[in-house]
């Protein structure tokens, strides 16, 4: 039986894609191996949001190809998508198959090569001898990848939204996952029982654009009454939005996560930046005053909630003033964590070819000002929690990659679990199993680390 060895990067809803294509790689009759040093295929799939982002996929490739000559390499993914001969020239790779395909992979690897001796069995020439395959096209306006249940057990990731029509100038991803797509409420609500049955307590809603959810199926199908619908024939104990646009916060959806218990006291909105003058650049859709009133409505309804951004810092044509407007912006609204990037030039979009470039050693500078006024508010927030019982569900090991949040360390003895406004907290005993919906008494701060113990399982 081949064996083969899948690694996901980048977003939740990557990761999604990835959990579906090693179910459907088992169902194939693939083997899964603990690394690809052991596998006879490695299957990538890949990000392509920052050039750091592609850069990580290339060391990967040549480390796998260094440890395992005959492990065969197949790519997928944004990066396959946007770059595919770029990848298909590494030594190693022997398929290239962009987001258009890559609900095929396992077809693909089962049939192997055109004009191999027998399709059905997985060809094991040395990588090099015979070209990679590249199979790149247009995205299907079909939604592909139901959801599969994590290996881990806690927490999986139901993608319900893929693609985005909007048109920021600095983003690849309309171009490498195509137009926005839902998939549809009656699926929707049969993923969430059937994920249920597998025993998951919390489930992740991800999407490239998960307001957009439904604008392609009907006029009367929203974000919003997905959510109430999901609530009302679902009994799923708990549900987190991943990220949501400024614009699709409404006071709806903000009125229903406050009333709501099943509803992750949390929101991520991507800001950008904090300068009105670089989100038109930008092409964002909203003002900075648009976006404060919406964070400030959050912290209204959700005094305790968990809030968090997305910021980019040295975007082309940034100024000294442009960035004290946009950390003295941040330093007036109440986040408890930030994701902050430099900018990145994707080719192909508007802002990679713009004059003004920042340059890299500046940007670095500007991120490190952003992260020491995020480390101040949020052990702030931190210290605001000690005293208090916060409901959470146990983990597994850590929150895993695709959550912005920094992990706590567990240390000897104990288990992570994830508070609803999204903290990491160390319970002082590791006797709780993972996958446990518990109310924590929280004790105390000590290294940037909340500490507490179970006062009751939910």
């Amino acid at each position: 039986m081949p064996t083969f060895h899948l690694t996901s990067f980048g977003c939740r809803a990557s990761q999604a894609d990835g959990v579906a294509l090693k179910r459907q790689l088992r169902d194939a009759g693939f083997a899964e191996a603990e690394d690809p040093a052991h596998s006879d295929v490695a299957v990538l799939n890949t990000c392509t949001v920052t050039g750091t982002a592609d850069s990580e996929v290339r060391q990967v490739i040549r480390r796998i190809h260094r440890q395992n000559p005959r492990c065969r390499i197949l790519v997928t993914g944004c990066y396959a998508q946007r770059a595919p001969e770029e990848i298909a020239a590494l030594d190693g790779v022997a398929w290239v198959l962009g987001n258009s395909h890559k609900h095929r992979v396992a077809e693909v690897l089962r049939s192997g090569l055109p004009g191999a001796e027998h399709p059905e069995v997985l060809p094991l020439d040395p990588p090099g001898e015979i070209p990679a395959k590249v199979m790149v096209g247009e995205i299907s306006p079909e939604f592909h990848f139901a959801p599969a249940f994590p290996d881990d057990r806690t927490r999986p990731t139901l993608k319900v939204q893929d693609g985005c029509d909007a048109r920021c100038a600095f983003c690849i991803i309309p171009a490498v996952r195509g137009p926005s797509r839902s998939l549809s409420p009656a699926e929707v609500i049969g993923e969430v029982q059937d994920l249920e049955r597998r025993g998951a307590r919390e489930i992740v809603l991800s999407g490239i654009n998960l307001g957009s959810y439904g604008r392609d199926l009907s006029r009367s199908i929203t974000f919003l009454g997905l959510l109430e619908r999901i609530l009302n024939e679902t009994a799923i104990a708990r549900l987190r939005i991943s990220s949501i646009e400024p614009m699709d916060v409404t006071p709806e959806l903000i009125r229903l996560v406050a009333r709501e218990a099943r509803l992750a006291d949390h929101f991520h909105v991507p800001l950008q930046s904090g300068s009105d003058r670089i989100l038109r650049l930008m092409n964002r859709r909203y003002w900075t005053r648009q976006y404060a009133e919406r964070i400030l409505a959050i912290r209204e309804s959700l005094p305790q909630g968990g809030i968090g951004a997305d910021v980019m810092v040295g975007f082309p044509g940034e100024t000294t003033q442009d960035h004290r407007g946009s950390a003295d912006f941040i330093e007036g609204l109440p986040f408890t964590y930030l994701h902050i990037f430099p900018y990145s030039a994707r080719p192909g979009t508007p802002a990679a070819g713009r004059p003004s470039q920042v340059d890299g050693r500046l940007a670095h500078e500007r991120g490190a000002e952003l992260r020491a006024i995020i480390a101040r508010k949020r052990r702030a927030f931190l210290e605001s929690q000690v005293g208090s019982t916060l409901p959470a569900l146990t983990l597994a090991d850590g929150l895993g990659r695709g959550d912005s949040n920094a992990p706590a360390s567990p240390t000897p003895g104990s288990r992570t679990a994830l508070t609803s406004n999204y903290l990491p907290v160390s319970i002082e005993s590791a006797n709780l199993p993972p996958n446990v919906l518990v109310d924590l008494q929280i004790g105390r701060l000590s290294g940037g680390v909340l500490h507490g113990f179970a006062a009751r399982a939910v």
